[in-house]
């Protein structure tokens, strides 16, 4: 039996997988990730304990699986992405805490950097808006705010990497110091058309380019891990940032082909293939995960209120004393009663990027239930999902594409089956739900499959795909279009000044 090892580092976790050659989950092992707040709007993590933990687990799941690192045919890594850290090349030593993608420090600079007008530029180069959620004002802070850093930058003292960098670093203590192209357009700093860190962006961040990693395919020889921290020496084949590396477990690898991640918040991407698509829709432009040299992308969008709406209706109104017994409540009334919820918590994501908006509940009588305000905080999340891929379709419509025929569903809220028939009925396509949902991780453990040759290429994983559940509309296409003008109108009143 042929075995693969996937790290799959998150935001609130460390996980490590071990999956036979058919993409079946054998044994798992996870820790939590201890979350930094040092003021407002600041969000840290501690990169020593990200790696000792992801280490942990990795030897806690071979443990589980009865397993030694020699029966391990290689090793992918998959990351929370865009998260920054900074570390001495002698020491392996960082120099300060790592930024979480979430962290809002950089946001003076993109106000100077969008009032300068360079909005253009970063848009057509790196296929993002500008935001401080990527790594390149991160980084910049770091330079600025660590005593010594941009001078020791530019001596070639120190290194620069997103987590999936850091893990190869420890992994191959120092040997390689590399990234992927997944994790490289995520930094605002990549050129997604050249597949090359863009001189003309680290020149306006004021990055030296001592600092940067190589970048390679996401299906690749990146090195092998030292045999001492696993007991023998594992290949590394694969790497890619969490959203594209579950597109690549979802098995959607031809353009059109879209998943939707159902976790905290949703993460919707749609494979454009060969074809760099700068969104009409506010949607960003991103490398897919990459097996070879030919540049893929995709279209990906984001609800900022996904599954949290569930911890809402948990912790806040105390209608539910576990995330499990939502669907119970919701299926309590046959509807929500003419009641729409918009989860606007943090203001809107894509389509809308409204960050002044916040939540509203409409449609309020006096026979208004927890039960009916429950069914419109789990449709909510279906709602803001159809508005991302009729936003997308659009997109892939207006270049001369199709628009999505199915959408393949992983993350913790798939598991619920009202909500996902919601999902289809308001999309007019079936929705799909996958056998395996540990999709993140199994994308990983894909590509460094093929970089091993344990598979001959993406034929061969799309077979082994393997759906648990379709669900199909059950109503028309009128039904859902007044549905989605219903919601669009809750919209306006949750953003109206």
């Amino acid at each position: 039996m042929t075995y693969l090892l996937a790290l799959d580092q998150g935001t609130s976790s460390s996980r490590s997988i071990v999956f036979d050659g058919h993409g079946q989950v054998v044994a798992l092992a996870q820790q939590e990730l201890p979350q930094i707040y040092p003021q407002p709007g600041w969000v840290e993590h501690d990169p020593m304990v990200i790696w000792q933990g992801q280490l942990a687990t990795a030897r806690e799941a071979l443990a589980k699986a009865g397993l030694a690192a020699r029966d391990i045919k290689a090793l992918g890594i998959t990351n929370q992405r865009e998260t920054t850290v900074v570390w001495e090349r002698k020491t392996g030593r960082p120099i300060h805490h790592a930024i979480v993608w979430q962290d809002r420090r950089g946001e003076p600079l993109c106000v100077q950097l969008r009032e300068q007008g360079h909005a253009g530029l970063i848009q057509s180069t790196t296929g993002l808006l500008i935001d401080s959620y990527f790594s390149a004002t991160k980084l910049t802070w770091l330079l600025d705010n660590v005593p010594g850093a941009r001078d020791r930058a530019r001596r070639g003292e120190l290194a620069f990497g997103t987590v999936d960098s850091w893990l190869l670093w420890q992994l191959t203590e120092g040997a390689v110091h590399t990234t992927d192209v997944s994790n490289a357009s995520r930094t605002m700093l990549f050129n997604v058309h050249t597949n090359q860190w863009d001189d003309r962006l680290l020149q306006l961040f004021d990055i030296p380019i001592a600092l940067m990693p190589s970048v390679l395919p996401s299906s690749a020889q990146y090195g092998q891990t030292r045999p001492s921290l696993l007991g023998d020496a594992i290949v590394i084949g694969g790497v890619a940032g969490d959203q594209q590396s579950a597109l690549f477990g979802q098995a959607c690898f031809r353009e059109g082909m879209a998943k939707n991640t159902y976790g905290t918040g949703c993460f919707m991407l749609m494979h454009t293939g060969t074809r760099f698509q700068t969104s009409a829709n506010g949607l960003l432009t991103t490398s897919a995960a990459q097996i070879g040299a030919q540049t893929e992308y995709a279209i990906e969008g984001s609800v900022f209120v996904g599954g949290a709406v569930v911890q809402w209706l948990r912790d806040g109104l105390h209608a539910i004393k576990g995330s499990s017994e939502v669907q119970a409540l919701a299926q309590s009334v046959p509807d929500t009663g003419g009641v729409m919820v918009v989860p606007a918590f943090t203001g809107l994501g894509a389509p809308y990027w409204k960050p002044d908006a916040r939540g509203t509940i409409t449609g309020l009588t006096r026979g208004t239930t927890l039960a009916h305000i429950a069914r419109a905080a789990l449709e909510s999340i279906a709602y803001q999902s159809a508005a991302l891929l009729l936003a997308m379709s659009r997109d892939a419509v207006a270049a001369g594409g199709a628009p999505v025929s199915e959408l393949r569903v992983d993350g913790g809220a798939c598991v619920n089956d009202l909500l996902m028939q919601f999902q289809a009925d308001l999309l007019g396509i079936p929705v799909v739900r996958p056998a395996v949902t540990e999709t993140t991780a199994l994308g990983a453990a894909y590509l460094a499959g093929l970089a091993a040759g344990v598979f001959r290429g993406t034929d061969e994983l799309s077979a082994l795909w393997r759906a648990e559940r379709r669900f199909e509309p059950a109503v028309g296409p009128q039904d859902a279009a007044d549905r989605m003008a219903a919601w669009e109108h809750a919209v306006r009143q949750a953003t109206a000044s």
